[in-house]
């Protein structure tokens, strides 16, 4: 396996979300469900499921959500009952995307649910490999499984791809295959999440770049107006209006930091995952659980964001159905819901991954920013003195905000602010990350190759050290001040 597997898929995985979001949504979940089997599936469960599901010939689904366990999976009803070498699954989930179609020859379910002396909560969870068509010991398809979409959903957005009600066992009960140890199922779970939370975040990216292309060329295109100060002669194209330009700038350098922070967080996937030295993969692998949370939450709410400047740029057609651009807004509101919410992303971050090595992780993250803020010092430029200034007072927030979050005793009043914590981390991480590539710009612009490319990225970096990352100062203070009001209000006074 090459050690930039991650970082290799990243790319092309973006671009096909940016050209269709709801169907780069069926292998988002395949690969998930394959990380899953590689995992902690038995020899016998890799050799029949895994060659058709990498080949793509089968799909994968996630099976969690219940009617009453959304983001408390401890409510978990569906029932595993055993039968010889394998179980009968009895319950319905509900929101699983690519649940039902028929687009490939079967599906490959992945189902938490109980065994009949599980423990209560979250430790009492197993998970299942439950196939749309049994496989025959030849690898041929058999019976059809007793698995079954009861109904679409009519959403908001991603139109193309079908969320589904799933019943198992309406008459004698799915065949499923337990995956390891029983009462294991929420940890193997995990495995797939991460992955998918990391894709998540990768989809706010894609509709973010969508978003901004389609944009780009309605204001090179669009003529309306004079440009500032001039009265007569001819009107001129809107992306020679200072505001336009302003929404295009913030639409291009938060794509940029989106991407930077994404494509370096794939790249620490791998060393966690393939680095020959387990010093270097410890310390990868503890970089990407504390990012991970960033990736999905930053991202998803940055892509809505960018989406929405390209609607705006896009004027009263932007609200029109048939430029496509109220179609970026729409499938992006689901990024900062499904696979975790960001508040979940948020709480994570804050309660777990921070607290983990009570902090250590993050203030090395903190240590290698303040490295690049110094290294942008010792070269010349403008673009390079207005970006170090910029980062330094973001990563000083970030600095400040970190030692808060750590030292509260009172953990509901730093659960109240922790998606400002995660915002805070995002564009810092982000900034850091377009500084990181102007300073390599800087160097490229003195060979005079590309030289247009370069000072796009300096003068993208600059704008966002000077008209972004200020809102550290914002969410550092927000931070600071706590939670008391937030939490203030009784029920009734809502």
């Amino acid at each position: 396996m090459c050690i930039r597997d991650r970082l290799l898929n990243t790319a092309p995985e973006e671009m096909w979300t940016s050209a269709n979001m709801s169907f780069a949504l069926c292998p988002l979940l395949t690969s998930g469900a394959i990380e899953a089997i590689s995992h902690v599936g038995s020899d016998q469960q890799k050799a029949t499921f895994l060659p058709k599901m990498t080949s793509g010939e089968w799909t994968g689904t996630m099976n969690l959500t219940e009617s009453q366990a959304g983001s408390d999976l401890s409510a978990v009803r569906a029932r595993a009952v055993p039968e010889g070498d394998h179980y009968r699954i009895f319950g319905q989930k509900i929101f699983i995307t690519w649940g039902e179609h028929n687009m490939t020859a079967n599906t490959i379910h992945l189902v938490l649910a109980r065994t009949p002396d599980a423990p209560e909560g979250v430790k009492g969870i197993s998970l299942f490999i439950v196939p749309k068509f049994l496989v025959n010991p030849d690898g041929s398809l058999g019976a059809r499984n007793d698995v079954h979409a009861v109904s679409l959903e009519h959403k908001m957005g991603i139109h193309a791809s079908p969320t589904c009600v799933m019943a198992f066992g309406d008459k004698d009960g799915a065949v499923g295959y337990l995956i390891g140890q029983e009462n294991k199922g929420l940890a193997y779970m995990f495995i797939m999440m991460n992955e998918a939370r990391f894709k998540v975040g990768l989809q706010g990216l894609a509709i973010g770049e969508r978003a901004y292309q389609a944009a780009r060329e309605y204001a090179k295109d669009r003529v309306q107006g004079r440009p500032v100060g001039v009265k007569s002669g001819d009107r001129v194209t809107i992306i020679h209006h200072p505001d336009v330009r302003r929404m295009l700038m913030a639409m291009k350098a938060s794509n940029e930091a989106m991407r930077a922070l994404a494509y370096a967080v794939a790249q620490s996937l791998d060393l966690a995952r393939h680095h020959p030295d387990a010093a270097t993969r410890r310390r990868q692998q503890a970089r990407v659980d504390l990012l991970i949370p960033v990736v999905k939450g930053w991202l998803s709410e940055t892509g809505i964001e960018v989406a929405s400047l390209g609607v705006q740029i896009h004027g009263g057609m932007g609200f029109i159905e048939e430029t496509g651009t109220c179609q970026h807004l729409r499938d992006s509101r689901i990024t900062t819901i499904y696979e975790g919410t960001t508040g979940i992303q948020a709480a994570d971050l804050a309660g777990r991954k921070l607290n983990m090595d009570q902090g250590a992780t993050m203030r090395a993250l903190i240590a290698e920013i303040e490295t690049t803020a110094d290294e942008l010092g010792r070269q010349p430029g403008d673009d390079l003195a207005a970006i170090r200034a910029g980062l330094r007072a973001g990563v000083t927030a970030l600095a400040d905000a970190t030692d808060w979050m750590l030292e509260t005793r009172a953990a509901e009043e730093a659960m109240a602010v922790s998606v400002d914590y995660l915002m805070l981390a995002g564009f810092v991480c982000g900034g850091w990350q377009l500084a990181r590539s102007a300073n390599i710009a800087q160097q490229k612009l003195k060979h005079g190759r590309d030289s247009s490319f370069y000072e796009a990225k300096l003068v993208t970096a600059r704008f966002y050290a000077e008209h972004l990352l200020p809102k550290a100062d914002a969410l550092r203070a927000s931070i600071k001040n706590g939670g008391v009001s937030i939490l203030a209000l009784t029920e009734d006074q809502f």
